[in-house]
Parts: structure tokens; sequence; C-alpha cells
């Protein structure tokens, strides 16, 4: 088989989490959207169950994955429902909701659940993406508790900016939240990872932790304590010298300056790692850094071993993991750590620490 792997540390998840919650104060929702990040969302909603205080998923489909799965925690669907015939399974799996417009708010407002829907009703309070205008809020509150169908409102918005500890506009979105609800009773929820780690003023009732469960530091100061969940490994399968002055890889990208040993390492973007990043980037062979050559192909990508005669192969390649922050690697592409972690695949999933 091929030995392309990502390692997923179950243990180093959980202390995640708990310094998330223990940062924040409160309840935390585990965020495991997206298949936990590319994660596993059903190895990882397990692992967590018994410290969480609940899950938060984007859309119904995920959440019944989880019930199917036997998770028993309070689920959160963060984009609520679609059509008012989702509602009987929100019912019949005790999920809670979201309700970010008018729609919705009318869905519930005509349906017959049986038994009372537990609702979170958000604030569009500036990141004009999803959520009831402040103007339209308190009103949108009003609806829903008139309507006989909710249970407990919690009160939510979503920051645009977090990760960026310098921008005023965080602070702006917490206090207006702050302001439209202050007569409003229930809890609150305002902070994401970069919340939790940046803006204690709006640390509230419920955190949503995402990507800092999965290790990745939100913010560009690092250093919070997070620990590597993944680590994107394979190995060198050849290796070739070439002489200075010969290209490696489509487009001749790269030329050695120097006679160059190359390692052909088994994987590439067909398996989740970005082809844009450019040469240089740093991957970790036999526990030393080194770098990639030439540009990533569909399912290999080529390394300096110029500098490490030893290695060759059947050596252990890191791509990122705990040698090598994600972070930097999104650096190098151009992205963020979530679309580097979401778009995993084709790889074997290894889970350690149940």
């Amino acid at each position: 088989m091929r030995p392309t792997r990502a390692l997923i540390d179950l243990d180093a998840l959980r202390h995640n989490y708990r310094l998330a919650r223990t940062l924040h104060g409160g309840r935390a929702l585990a965020v495991v959207k997206a298949n936990a990040y590319g994660h596993g969302a059903i190895a990882c909603a397990r692992a967590l169950e018994p410290d969480a205080d609940g899950f938060a998923v984007a859309i119904l489909e995920e959440a019944l994955s989880l019930r199917a799965a036997g998770i028993q925690k309070p689920v959160l669907v963060l984009e609520g429902v679609f059509s008012a015939d989702e509602l009987p399974l929100v019912i019949d799996h005790d999920l809670w909701i979201v309700v970010h417009h008018a729609g919705q708010l009318a869905m519930i407002e005509a349906a017959t659940p049986g038994c009372a829907l537990s609702v979170w009703l958000k604030m569009n309070s500036g990141m004009n993406r999803a959520g009831f205008e402040p103007s339209a809020y308190a009103h949108a509150w009003q609806r829903l508790s008139a309507s006989g169908k909710v249970g407990e409102i919690t009160l939510m918005t979503h920051l645009a900016r977090a990760d960026e500890p310098d921008e005023e506009a965080t602070r702006d979105q917490i206090e207006t939240f702050d302001a439209v609800t202050k007569d409003l009773p229930g809890p609150r929820s305002i902070s994401n990872s970069a919340g939790i780690l940046g803006w204690p003023d709006g640390h509230r009732s419920w955190a949503r932790p995402g990507i800092m469960l999965y290790g990745a530091d939100p913010m560009p100061a690092e250093g919070h304590g997070v620990r590597p969940v993944m680590s994107l490994e394979s190995t060198v399968m050849a290796v070739r010298e070439i002489a200075a002055g010969e290209p490696v890889g489509y487009g001749a990208r790269f030329r050695a300056p120097r006679t160059t040993r190359v390692g052909l390492v088994a994987i590439g973007y067909a398996d989740g790692y970005p082809r844009a990043v450019p040469d240089g980037t740093p991957v970790a062979v036999d526990g030393t850094l080194t770098r990639i050559i030439g540009r990533v192909s569909m399912d290999m990508l080529t390394v300096d071993l110029t500098d490490l005669p030893a290695s060759g192969p059947g050596s252990r390649v890191e791509l990122w993991g705990n040698e090598i922050p994600v972070n930097r690697i999104a650096q190098a592409a151009g992205t963020i750590a979530y679309e580097l972690l979401c778009n995993v695949k084709r790889v074997q999933f290894e889970y350690t620490g149940y």
C-alpha cells in the first residue's frame, strides 16, 4: 500500500478542547463541521464526547451522521434548516438549530413541531454574511418567543476579523451585539477560536472553538499552547542525482545550483498538499528540515536530499505536523490552514489516543 497517511492524535485534540474551554470559561461547542476540518468527524466527536458540552456542524446531514454514530451530546446546526420538512428531523434527533434569516423564522412560526425547538438566534453584527440586522434582531427574538414553538433562545453572532488583534472591527462587533441584546434574556455566544484566544471581552456563555481544536493557532502571534492534531506523512520512494543546471519537475521551475540529490516523495496535490507552494517550502525528512524543489505534481513531489546523505528510499517525510506547523505551509501556499486540513484525501487515516 502507498505509504502516505494522516496521523490523527486524539490526545492532542482533547488537550486543545480543554484549553479552549478553560481560556474562555463557560461552555464550549466543539466545531466538527466539514468532517472535523478534514480530521474525521465521527472519530473526533467520539474522542471529545466525554469532555465536550456539545458539538457544532454546518448542515443537517453532518448532524444526522453524528447521531447515527451514537453521539448523544447536543449538536448545533450552524446553517439551520433549508426547508420546513427538515424540522421533523431536527425534533426526532434532538438537534439545536441556528435561525439567521426571515425565511427560517417563518418556517418555525408555521410548524407544528410537537415539542419546543432549541434555537440560536444569529445577529449580523458586522460580518454582513448571515444573521438578522441589529435593528431587526429584537423583533426576530420577539417573534420566536411569541411563536410558542421554541424553548430557550441563545443569542449569537460571529466575528469577522478576530484574528487581527489590532483591528477595532471586532470590538465594534462585540459592542453592537451587547447593545442590542442588553434587554433580552438567554445565554450568549460570540467567540470562535480567534475570539477565545484574542478577545476576552467577547467571552460569554458559550464558545465555539473550531480551528484551534485541530492545532492551528489562528492568531498572528502563536504560542497559546495548542497542539497539532494531524501529521501528514509519506516516504521517499526513489532518489536520483542531477548535475548543476539540470531542472526538476513540470515547467523546469527549479534548476539545481549544484550537484543535487533529489528525493521523490509519494504525495501530491490530489492528496491535498497544495500545488502552489514555492521552491524552498520546508519538509522534514527523518526529522531534519529540508526543502521542496520543483513543482508539486498530482501524485508526487520532490525534495532536496543533498545535505541528508543518510536519507533515501523509505525515509519518513513530514509535510506538516509536529515538526512543521501547518500554518507555515499555508502561508507558503498563500492560503489558510483551514483549507489545507479540509482538503486532505486519498491518504490512510490512522488514529492514536483512543
